[in-house]
Order: structure tokens, then C-alpha cells, then sequence
């Protein structure tokens, strides 16, 4: 039994087919089983030829495909996509080698309302455990890696809730300061994952081995990325904490790529709080209403909140870099940029921004704050400052 499987169970309660994780997992409307089972012999062989004839096999009847619900079709979309990234890896544009495949994938994309490849909730999440465990090589560090993002899946989902709450209250709130504990409690999961990453994945078995299998194909004329663990929207948990209006233009273009490889309720997220006030400015505009030298003990609270769960994302972050640094070096590097997009100086630029949004917190509840008229009375609205 793994983490996710002790917190993962009520997520299917939430009614949308894509928390359905068990069944997702149980399902194999392609038969795929036996034949994903021979798929790291396939690539460690370099075996193009099995890899073409594995996909053309697994091709559905469009008509047989249109019938699915959801589960099946992500479950389908899973199975196809790890022989595109395993044909990429080897050169080969996949749909352009079996172009049978292509009204399928456009199919998928479409009953599943996501992008028309697999992503990396399909590689991940979505993955049996144990012998059905789809693998490009199966190596047990691979197997780590996807551990480590399922481990991240159940406190993100929570972490959205939260992040909502927090878009809706103001810091003189009490249910604000909460709010950001409880945020702060959820994201700790993403440092807990970079540490078991660190711990089991070394960066010369993701650059060297792993890495090619993430690289972009062609769909229709268009690429699409492979299930990189970039695709895990802590973006979105940053959206209402800070990025929605004190952000910079190479990480809101980052963004703009990045969201649609996201579940539909995530981007729906996105969309209704892209253009709010974040939590760094409603703290910010209510701390300089304050003359006094000692904040309000609920504003305090707030503020206190806000910075820990900032330092969260700061460690993370921190640690990611780390890590990217060494598979992107010199003496290991095949490729400029990390599986999802992001080149190390944006990683470092996520960074600075993060730290200098705590930094800021933080120090807030240390300064004299001149006098601004009167305060702002518990749950107004505030601008940004």
C-alpha cells in the first residue's frame, strides 16, 4: 500500500470521472495488458519495428471508442500514450508512422475534454500499481518517480479547496489564516515528493534514460508535450497566493502552455481566479492601513500564515532546482529544457519571485506601517497594493 492509496479513497466522491482513480486503474478497453508488459524490452531493444506494430494493434474501432465513459477512455488514452512517447523516443513522429491512430487520439481528447495525448495524470495517477504498471523502461527508479507525483495528487486536490476559500476571504478573516494553515498542510506533499525523489531517482537515470520518453509528438500539426511532472499545477496554488497580479511575463507565458494539459476542473480554476487579487495583496493593502507598530493579532495570524506556506513553496522549489541543475548540466544534459517547457533560469526566476513574496510577508509584520485612513472593516474588499 502506498501514501496515496491512504489518502486517495475520497476523491472519488467528488462526482467528476477523473477522481474515479481505482476505476480508471482497473480499466483495459484495449486488452493492453499483456502486450504493455513486453513494452521495456521493446525499448531497451530499440525494437521500432514492435513498437509500430504494438500501436497499430492497440488502435481501437473509432465506433467501439465512441461508446466508452470517461474512465475507459483515459484509461485508453493512457495505454496509447506511452508507446507515442516510447516511439518518440527512438525518433519516430508516432502518428505519423500509424496515422490510423489520430482520429482516436482526437476522439479521446475530446470524450476526456482534455489534450489529445496522454499527460501526466495518465502516466501517473491513472497507472496500475504493481504487474499492470505501465513503464517505458521498468526500472524501479522509474517506478519511484511515479510514486513520488502520485504521492502530491490528494494534497493538491485539497490544496485547491483551500486556495479557494482563501480567494474568497480577506485577512482580517479569522477562516483566512485558517485557510492558509491548512494550504500549508497540503502543499508540505510536494516537498515530502521532491525528498523521495532525491532519496530513490538519480538525475543521471532522468536525464540519460527517462527524460527522452517525455518529448513532445505531433498531433494534427500541433505538438504536444509528454507526461512531464511539470503538469503538476502547484501554479495553481501559487495563482491565488500570489502569481494572479504580481507575476512576470515569461511566467504567465509558461502558464498560458502549461494549463491545458490540466484536469477540466483545474482549468476551470485557473480561469475564475487568473484575474483576482492574491493573497500577497490583500495582506499587503490591509497591513498599510495600519499605523501601530504591532499588527491587529488576526491581521498578524494572517500574515504569519501566508509567509509559512510561502517558505513551503520556496523549499520546494529550491530542492527542484537542485535537482534540475544536476540533470541539466553539462556533463549530463540532452536537452536545454526540463520535460515541461521550463528551462533552468525560469525555474530560477519561479523561485526568486516566491522568495521575494515571502520575503515581503515576513517582513511586513515587522515594519512601522504609516497611517492610510481607516481601516478596512473584516471581510470588505481590498485592492491590490
Amino acid at each position: 500500500m502506498t501514501l496515496y492509496d491512504l489518502v486517495a479513497p475520497g476523491l472519488d466522491e467528488r462526482g467528476d470521472p477523473r477522481y474515479r482513480i481505482c476505476d480508471i486503474r482497473a480499466a483495459d478497453p484495449l486488452g493492453a495488458d499483456a502486450l504493455l508488459a513486453a513494452l521495456p524490452a521493446m525499448n531497451a531493444d530499440a525494437d521500432v519495428a514492435a513498437l509500430v506494430v504494438s500501436l497499430r494493434t492497440l488502435v481501437p474501432d473509432p465506433d467501439r471508442a465512441s461508446e466508452w465513459n470517461v474512465e475507459a477512455a483515459l484509461a485508453a488514452m493512457r495505454d496509447l500514450g506511452i508507446l507515442l512517447g516510447s516511439l518518440k523516443r527512438h525518433g519516430v513522429q508516432p502518428v505519423a508512422a500509424v496515422p490510423e491512430v489520430l482520429p482516436i487520439l482526437e476522439l479521446l481528447g475530446r470524450r476526456t475534454d482534455m489534450v489529445p495525448r496522454d499527460t501526466v495524470h495518465h502516466y501517473t495517477t491513472w497507472n496500475p500499481l504493481g504487474p499492470r504498471q505501465r513503464m517505458y523502461t521498468g526500472h524501479p527508479m522509474e517506478g519511484h518517480l511515479q510514486e513520488a507525483v502520485r504521492m502530491t495528487f490528494p494534497g493538491l486536490v485539497a490544496a485547491l479547496d483551500t486556495c479557494a476559500r482563501i480567494a474568497r476571504l480577506e485577512p482580517y478573516d479569522p477562516g483566512f489564516a485558517v485557510a492558509l494553515d491548512r494550504t500549508a498542510h497540503h502543499v508540505q506533499s510536494m516537498v515530502d515528493s521532491i525528498d523521495f525523489t532525491i532519496a530513490h531517482v538519480t538525475p543521471e537515470y532522468f536525464a540519460l534514460t527517462l527524460r527522452p520518453y517525455f518529448e513532445e509528438i505531433d498531433v494534427a500539426g500541433r505538438d504536444y508535450l509528454g507526461p512531464a511532472a511539470a503538469q503538476v499545477p502547484l501554479w495553481l496554488v501559487d495563482l491565488t497566493l500570489w502569481q494572479c497580479d504580481r507575476s512576470h511575463p515569461d511566467y504567465d507565458a509558461f502558464l498560458a502552455d502549461s494549463v491545458q494539459y490540466s484536469l477540466p476542473s483545474w482549468r476551470e480554476f485557473h480561469a475564475r481566479h487568473s484575474g483576482g487579487v492574491s493573497a500577497v495583496s490583500k495582506l499587503s493593502a490591509a497591513i498599510s492601513w495600519e499605523s501601530v507598530e504591532r499588527l491587529p493579532p488576526q491581521l498578524e495570524a494572517s500574515a504569519r500564515a501566508l509567509a509559512r506556506v510561502l517558505r513551503i513553496l520556496k523549499t520546494f522549489r529550491a530542492r527542484h532546482i537542485g535537482i534540475a541543475r544536476k540533470a541539466y548540466s553539462d556533463d549530463l544534459r540532452l536537452y536545454d529544457e526540463g520535460s515541461g517547457g521550463a528551462p533552468i533560469p525560469l525555474l530560477r526566476s519561479i523561485l526568486d519571485l516566491t522568495r521575494d513574496n515571502e520575503t515581503m510577508v515576513r517582513h511586513a509584520t515587522g515594519s512601522p506601517r504609516p497611517v492610510a485612513g481607516p481601516r478596512p472593516v473584516a471581510g470588505a474588499r481590498t485592492s491590490a497594493a
